[in-house]
């Protein structure tokens, strides 16, 4: 089963955000571990992106994948998928930043494919 953690606030209800992070990541193959999701404000998640990505400016949202594809933790323990942070303040859309974080936290990579990434974002939000 999949464990996802809302912490903070925004427009979207928790069960929708649970909702898309789940169907998300069963695209991927992954029924099993855990996920936050974290709303923050826009200068928190400028500060993680000038961090983490050397880019000073604000960004909708930030993948941050913990265990590795096939990583499962010990005995009784739930797979880390890792956290997915977004700033509703600079999101056009708060559904697309929830499947767009999750994808790249089950290792896709928009920058690096040959669209399947968008394209399957695309497709699970028309859902």
């Amino acid at each position: 089963m999949l464990d996802v953690e809302v912490i903070g606030t925004a427009s979207v209800p928790g069960a929708e955000v649970e909702r898309l992070v789940t169907i998300a990541a069963a695209s991927a193959g992954i029924e099993d571990g855990h996920v936050a999701v974290e709303f923050v404000s826009s200068e928190r998640i400028r500060e993680l992106n000038r961090d983490h990505r050397a880019k000073d400016q604000p960004t909708d949202v930030l993948s941050f994948p913990i265990d590795e594809a096939g990583d499962m933790g010990g005995p009784g323990e739930a797979r880390e998928l890792g956290d997915i942070v977004i700033s509703p303040e600079d999101t056009e859309d708060l559904r697309e930043a929830v499947v767009h974080g999750t994808l790249h936290l089950v290792g896709m990579d928009h920058e690096t494919d040959d669209g399947e990434m968008l394209a399957l974002q695309r497709e699970l939000l028309g859902w």
